[in-house]
């Protein structure tokens, strides 16, 4: 099979395409034959050496990707061959023909969702959700604001948030990324590049602010958001590229709290908990991955470049 194989960190152009055997598939494994694989920044982080998680070289990028069950091992109960599935990560990386999995790491696939969309169901819907709810804890009727609200995960924020009733402000820089954020539900709509944003949003609310922030580039933006944060507020840190110095009274005086997450520090608990979400929104259909651009698998140092430089306008795919 073909599969993209990274023998050392470093830029994307270290990731290349060969030839390899078809992962053999263990008694509680499940091999899957990907129809496309989603990109994400932390496939970036793990491919430049950046992340906390430092795979064996060589190794295979990518977690999240949709295709058909291809084989299952003797004990796997709850996936069959044919079945239409996303992955939650892989054991051997999804940007590949095919990807092994272990058995709780392939979901359902509903048939309204096409494989280009099931490429972007995991990571940014699972971290959206749990930043919302498991981390900021939102409640009905609170408002909330997303940072960078057109890439993958602001855009899954936008579809939970409006599900749960909540009010939300979505930030983008871009013509048409705000024109997605504003069609993906958001109450309001403002341009991050520019001074006068926090000033607007300040008045929308009144002067008290928003309940929570989710933050996806903490470097750029924590210290300000504290200006358009209410008393007793919650920012919940997705994002960061890079250290700032930062005053903690701002936290003090709001009587703020302030959070980290990794999706995957999560619980098994929480895990179950995220995964019976997503099935329900989507096959409801009140969730709606949106692809932003697609390439070649062949074309993924493009792809991974576009990821990281350019601005976020939903999930870039790769195509198998």
């Amino acid at each position: 099979m073909k599969a993209i194989i990274v023998k050392e960190f470093g830029e994307p152009e270290v990731m290349k395409l060969e030839e390899v055997s078809i992962p053999t598939v263990d008694k509680n494994q499940v091999l899957v034959r990907v129809k496309a694989a989603g990109i994400n920044p932390v496939d970036a982080y793990i491919r430049g050496g950046q992340h906390a998680i430092k795979p064996k070289l060589p190794f295979t990028p990518g977690k999240d990707a949709s295709g058909i069950v291809e084989k299952v091992g003797k004990t796997v109960e709850k996936i069959k061959v044919g079945d239409r599935v996303y992955t939650a990560s892989s054991i051997s990386g999804t940007y590949a023909e095919f990807a092994l999995c272990d058995e709780n790491q392939v979901h359902q696939l509903p048939d309204n969702i096409s494989f280009e969309q099931g490429a972007g169901v995991f990571v940014p819907f699972a971290t959206a959700y749990r930043a919302l709810f498991q981390k900021a804890n939102a409640q009905q009727s609170e408002t909330v604001l997303v940072h960078g609200a057109s890439g993958g995960v602001g855009t899954a924020a936008i579809q939970w948030a409006k599900n749960a009733d909540l009010k939300v402000i979505g930030t983008a820089s871009s013509d048409k990324g705000k024109k997605l954020v504003k069609e993906q539900g958001a109450d309001f709509v403002f341009d991050h590049s520019g001074a006068e944003y926090l000033e607007e949003i300040k008045q929308i609310t009144d002067g008290k602010g928003v309940n929570i922030i989710l933050e996806m580039l903490a470097n750029e933006n924590l210290t300000k958001d504290f200006e358009v944060l209410a008393m007793f507020g919650r920012i919940c840190i997705i994002g960061n590229r890079g250290a700032i110095e930062f005053n903690p009274r701002l936290a003090m005086g709001k009587d703020a709290s302030v959070c980290g997450m990794s999706l995957f520090n999560a619980s098994p608990e929480d895990f179950q908990e995220i995964y019976d979400a997503i099935y329900k929104g989507l096959s409801k259909g009140y969730l709606n991955p949106i692809v932003g651009k697609t390439f070649p698998l062949a074309e993924v140092a493009k792809a991974h470049h576009e990821v990281m430089e350019t601005k976020g306008f939903g999930k870039i795919i790769l195509e198998v």
